[in-house]
């Protein structure tokens, strides 16, 4: 049962939801801290994973959890050297990979798809250097 959104949790989602960058709980926290002087990284942190279990954000997996406002199926980019998190939108989700889990008896009720690799930014100075 979803529970009520405290000015807290709210800020903590508003803060995801801006964000482009699939920020990590420390990232959230850094950004609210100023304006919330109470607020503990604990507090970011469960709230946030209290959201995903929800659905009202996504948790992607990785050396720290980052989290997503777009909730439906998306594609994304990991720079291995920067480790920015970025959405592909124009990398369509093949809804044929759900299908071809559930003909083998699969439940899926979920999926994530990170490309990996060099953004172009780290890829033109890995190229220059």
């Amino acid at each position: 049962m979803p529970q009520r959104f405290s000015h807290q949790r709210e800020r903590i989602y508003q803060t995801v939801l801006e964000r482009r960058d699939h920020p990590t709980a420390e990232m959230v926290y850094q950004q609210l801290k100023p304006e919330m002087p109470r607020l503990s990284l604990g507090t970011v942190y469960r709230n946030l994973q209290q959201m995903a279990r929800e659905g009202r954000l996504m948790e992607l997996d990785g050396p720290v959890a980052r989290f997503d406002a777009v909730i439906r199926p998306h594609t994304h980019f990991r720079c291995r050297t920067c480790g920015a998190l970025l959405d592909l939108e124009t990398v369509p989700y093949d809804q044929a990979l759900d299908r071809a889990a559930a003909a083998r008896g699969y439940q899926v009720t979920g999926h994530s798809l990170i490309f990996t690799g060099a953004c172009p930014r780290c890829a033109e100075q890995e190229h220059s250097a």
